[in-house]
């Protein structure tokens, strides 16, 4: 299988063009050209070092490696103005989505990990689709710089932000996430700092307690959308895998280790889990952990019935967690016309050819 530069940290990249007989500085200008000035076509900068041009020339042309820049099969604006949806396809025509949020002085972009997901949450699309696989380190990365090219083209300022809540669970595909990472920040390269990057889970435990033993400096966002085994469970498969007594022991180890909040996200579904008691509930299952808990109305899909909860649920709810002394807030729905919102998620011509 032919392997993709953009697979490489930089350290591995340096590896690589030292091995093949280049100097290590021609590292820092290929890295610098993909990276840094997220140049699709690296072969177009003018004033590569001949023996780095040679090279590149001739293992992109022999196909020993490759390029993660992958055409845009749908290109969807939302009518806010400030949201876009892409649907980008991959070198095996698996197509994944990455959304472009735009704020006052900010840009954020919505990364996938995977084609589909196992996780199976019921009222997320992604999850109704089922797993196809995982997406490799460059596959990741190239969402981001395709949102740094978007950005660029428009005159706008480079991405500041990163929520890993696109397609798929990243703490079920952990190694290339954390490789796409270690890509990311690189200061010599796209620069994003650690602290403007959050990582989504529906719950995957080993992955939280890895995050904390590895110290890994992005903020953590748990999936919650219940506060009881049995609710919970009626929401999250997973639940059964990692039950919810077991996540929040996780969570309390994650606070004790790392010292860094925990953002947790809870789905408002009227008339499921959008009660006082429900409110009350999580204050309880919450008590002394070092939490801030974002509240998402429900993002409508077609697999499944349920719906929003109405205005003044939602405020209720919010007062009520506020008032137990949990940081508290009620997120902006965004791009729901062109289902680009939480949930929401789903290539429609998704291949359903599962990887080996």
């Amino acid at each position: 299988m032919t392997r993709s530069l953009h697979d490489l940290t930089f350290d591995q990249l340096r590896e690589l063009l030292v091995s093949e007989g280049l100097r290590p500085a021609h590292a820092g200008t290929l890295w610098n050209t993909l990276q840094f000035r997220a140049m699709a076509d690296p072969l177009v900068r003018e004033d590569l070092a001949p023996p780095l041009r040679k090279w590149l020339t001739r293992v992109l042309h022999e196909g020993s490696w490759m390029l993660d820049v992958p055409p845009v099969s749908s290109d969807t604006p939302s009518s806010d103005g400030l949201t876009h949806k892409f649907l980008l396809r991959m070198a095996d025509a698996q197509e994944i989505e990455t959304v472009i949020m735009g704020y006052t002085g900010r840009h954020t972009a919505c990364v996938s990990t995977q084609a589909g997901c196992a996780m199976g949450c019921v009222f997320c699309a992604t999850g109704q689709m089922g797993f196809v696989r995982h997406l490799r380190p460059g596959e990741i990365v190239a969402q981001v710089l395709h949102a740094q090219r978007i950005l660029r083209t428009k005159g706008e300022k480079g991405l500041r932000n990163l929520v890993f809540m696109g397609m798929g669970e990243p703490l079920h595909n952990y190694d290339a996430v954390m490789t796409a990472l270690d890509i990311i920040c690189d200061t010599r390269g796209l620069n994003i700092g650690p602290s403007k990057i959050s990582v989504s889970t529906v719950g995957v435990v080993p992955g939280i307690l890895r995050m904390a033993e590895e110290n890994r400096p992005y903020n953590l966002a748990v999936s919650l959308h219940a506060a009881t085994e049995e609710e919970r469970a009626k929401l999250i498969p997973a639940n059964q895998r990692w039950p919810l007594a077991d996540l929040i022991a996780a969570c309390r180890s994650y606070n004790a280790r790392t010292g860094r909040r925990i953002f947790f996200a809870w789905t408002l579904i009227h008339g499921v889990n959008d009660t006082p008691e429900h409110a009350k509930r999580i204050a309880e299952l919450l008590h002394g952990l070092d939490a801030h808990v974002n509240l998402i109305p429900l993002n409508r899909t077609e697999g499944y019935t349920g719906t929003e909860s109405d205005d003044a649920s939602a405020d209720t709810f919010h007062r009520i967690l506020q008032d137990a002394g949990f940081p508290c807030t009620i997120r902006q729905r965004r791009g729901i016309d062109v289902a680009a919102g939480c949930g929401q998620l789903k290539a429609a011509k998704q291949s359903r050819r599962k990887a080996a």
